[in-house]
């Protein structure tokens, strides 16, 4: 689930749907250096993924700070411009019908 804890993203959707990853929001993890409720959110959010057996991965490391933070809260996956920029997408032709 992308984005988790924003827009359309809920806890029944946890239920309904079958995810294999939980994927936290990069507004709570760019707020983590500031905002203590923030911190909080990323914490609760890798519970959940640990109760329902569920990777998670925090979206938008950008500083090492942030990085050592959802490490800390153990979230043991990251991405973001820490890690490197977006690369461009090629996309393979479609293969020809038989």
């Amino acid at each position: 689930m992308d984005d988790f804890g924003t827009g359309y993203s809920s806890l029944s959707n946890l239920q309904s749907f079958p995810f294999d990853k939980i994927k936290i929001d990069r507004s709570f993890v760019a707020s983590m250096e500031t905002d203590d409720a923030a911190r909080s959110i990323v914490r609760a959010i890798v519970g959940i993924g640990r109760s329902l057996g569920l990777p998670v991965v925090a979206e938008g490391v950008e500083t090492e700070a942030q990085h050592r933070m959802v490490a800390e809260e153990g979230c043991p996956e990251a991405q973001g411009y820490l890690f490197g920029r977006p690369g461009p997408v090629s996309f393979a032709p479609a293969a020809a019908a038989a």
